[in-house]
């Protein structure tokens, strides 16, 4: 057995054998019990009757005028029995001892002994150093209050599921980067001899599911190093010097294997600019950061140590974390473009049984701004539809029914609503369909629904083409107008509004103001930057100096937006009121079958009214992006 563990064992064996030590003492301290029932009245019987041949009488120490009665009878049997008074007892027992013969005996109470009156301090003294012999034993031998300095990382080493580079896809330049650090550690010979300083960090930088923990992963799979993994979160503890005594534990476990790779995932939890936000800075997280510093400054060329790190808020890391020497490179991992979501959705289908219809390509073609995690997530879902389908393999229509639950939410087919709120629905999505149909530079309509899904009463889905790398101003004014195009329609045709266009109108105030005060799209205030990124007083500089333009600019600005919301949703009038036989179309069309596909719309247009459409069908003729218009 382990010292480790036979000594525990020996501590708890003791502990549990004082305790049996002391119930025993206690239990022989304690009065015997007759098992025989005996009550006082029935003392009372037997001397009437002179059954009795003797009694002895032990007053109580703590209560007065009661007493104890050892009552020895003819048939030689033995009764102890409770006196409630002895001063009453005591001449009623006398006339009849007087008038039976039999002897009455007062004793004192029995005097414990130095052993019984030393015993209960002794095992009070004996438990509490068996206690702190405890505390001592864990603290000194590596216990669990040891180990809150220790560091979480673990280390894998030739694990069974090895991540290489063959299983990353859509990330090629990302790994051609890499591949130098990965040469660098299965011969870091001939960079040493040259005089190259290998990059001693790289930090990954992109949005959220983009793959840049995978990567850092799939770099230590390719060089068959080990690697220390372990989240930024991990070094933070609610014991000040605890989180630096975990950095100081981590780099001496990575400098005893030479060729190595410490994996810190989510870095801005420790790394976040210090003394930033309204608060200060935090004692225990600025320690903790400043011991990061100088672990990582304080690498020999040859110790072949490289830190990889992953987050996606660069903006809000220490400046000191990002110079040359410590993170020597920033490695921006984007979003794939429709090759490289092909690639993804290639790998992401190994293991699943795919039916001979379903096209990754065209998968791929129609989910423009899609990470990895959105393409695995996409494919598990329509894994899982088909199964509940009792299908045997996954087709096209369960890929189409994960893309509106991906994007949109689960279909509530059975909610109950009025013929009124369905008919307003049905306007409402009419209203943006005509709009996605009838200008130039949005994506047409694929599919409009007034089925309850998710948060919305209906949705409206466009049918995405390319992958956009610019936005134009034309695109962000034509999409503000169709987003008020539910709005316009219920104006015209209700009379009234409701409260189902809030989202599009928040949508569309946020496009607004990003044209005026982001993009410099506006003619009144030019092509300028107004505020910065960075105005999150918790994690930015100083709150104070966020706004850098003064109030009569902050009024052109509102005006601005102002102006830019209501131009889209007069021009949104102006369509919804030229094609106003095709909204009542559509939507009675839309109260009939409840789902209505975009070439259906496309139908109930004037011959000639709308521009032929040139682009690819994806999926099968459906699409999805982010700019789903809900009710």
């Amino acid at each position: 057995m382990n010292n480790k563990y036979l000594r525990t064992f020996s501590v708890w064996a003791v502990v549990f054998l004082v305790i049996l030590f002391a119930l025993a003492a206690v239990r022989l301290m304690s009065p015997p019990v007759t098992t025989v029932p005996y009550t006082y009245a029935d003392l009372l019987k037997d001397l009437d009757a002179g059954n009795v041949t003797a009694i002895e009488i032990m007053p109580d120490e703590e209560v007065s005028n009661v007493g104890t009665a050892v009552v020895k009878m003819n048939d030689e049997t033995v009764h102890s029995v409770v006196i409630p008074s002895v001063d009453v007892f005591m001449p009623y027992a006398q006339e009849a001892s007087e008038e039976f013969g039999f002897t009455i005996d007062t004793v004192p109470p029995p005097k414990a002994g130095w052993l019984a009156q030393l015993l209960p301090s002794l095992l009070i003294l004996v438990v509490s150093v068996v206690i702190m012999m405890f505390i001592l034993q864990q603290v000194q031998g590596g216990g669990r209050m040891k180990s809150f300095g220790k560091s979480k990382a673990r280390m894998l080493v030739d694990e069974k599921r090895r991540v290489t580079f063959s299983h990353v896809a859509g990330l090629e330049e990302e790994k051609a980067e890499l591949s130098e650090i990965v040469d660098f550690l299965k011969a870091p010979k001939k960079y040493i001899d040259i005089g190259a300083r290998i990059p001693k960090g790289v930090l990954l930088v992109g949005p959220p599911g983009t793959g840049k923990t995978f990567l850092a992963r799939a770099v230590a799979g390719e060089a068959g190093v080990p690697f220390y993994s372990i989240s930024g979160s991990d070094f933070v503890e609610m014991y000040v010097g605890v989180g630096a005594s975990r950095v100081r534990d981590l780099f001496d476990q990575a400098k005893r294997h030479p060729a190595s790779i410490v994996i810190i995932d989510e870095i801005d939890a420790v790394g976040r600019r210090r003394g930033a936000g309204l608060g200060g800075g935090h004692d225990e997280r600025e320690q903790t950061l400043n011991q990061l510093l100088v672990e990582m400054d304080g690498f020999g060329v040859n110790e072949g140590v490289i830190i990889l790190a992953a987050t996606n808020r660069p903006d809000i890391l220490d400046p000191a974390l990002l110079r040359p020497g410590r993170f020597d490179r920033q490695i921006v991992v984007n979003k794939p473009d429709v090759k490289g979501r092909e690639a993804v959705l290639s790998i992401h289908s190994d293991g699943k049984k795919l039916a001979a219809d379903v096209s990754l390509k065209t998968v791929a073609q129609t989910t423009a701004g899609f990470s990895p995690a959105d393409l695995e997530n996409l494919m598990n879902e329509a894994a899982l539809l088909a199964a509940r389908d009792n299908k045997t393999r996954i087709d096209m229509e369960s890929i189409r029914r994960a893309f509106v639950k991906v994007g949109i939410g689960t279909e509530k087919k059975s909610r109950v609503i009025t013929e009124r709120e369905r008919r307003i629905t049905a306007y409402h999505e009419a209203g943006h369909a005509i709009c996605h149909e009838v200008l130039s530079d949005i994506d047409p309509t694929y599919m409009v629904s007034v089925i309850p899904t998710g948060m919305a009463g209906g949705y409206t889905m466009p049918l995405p083409g390319e992958d956009r790398g610019y936005i134009t101003k034309k695109f962000m004014e034509q999409t503000i107008v169709s987003l008020l195009g539910g709005r316009a329609a219920e104006t015209l045709v209700i009379k009234d509004i409701t409260t189902g266009a809030s989202n599009d109108i928040e949508r569309a105030t946020g496009l607004a103001r990003n044209m005026v005060v982001k993009y410099g799209m506006s003619e009144v205030l030019g092509p300028i930057q107004f505020g910065n990124d960075n105005e999150e007083v918790f994690i930015g500089r100083d709150f104070a100096h966020a706004r850098n333009y003064g109030e009569q600019v902050a009024s052109l600005i509102d005006s601005e937006i102002k102006r830019v919301v209501e131009d889209g949703y007069e021009e949104a009038l102006r369509l919804i009121e030229k094609y106003i036989d095709v909204l009542h179309k559509i939507a009675n069309l839309l109260m009939e079958k409840e789902k209505v596909s975009g070439e259906e719309i496309r139908k109930l247009f004037p011959e000639g009214a709308l521009e032929p459409i040139e682009r690819e069908e994806g999926l099968m003729g459906e699409g999805l992006e982010t700019g789903i218009l809900n009710a």
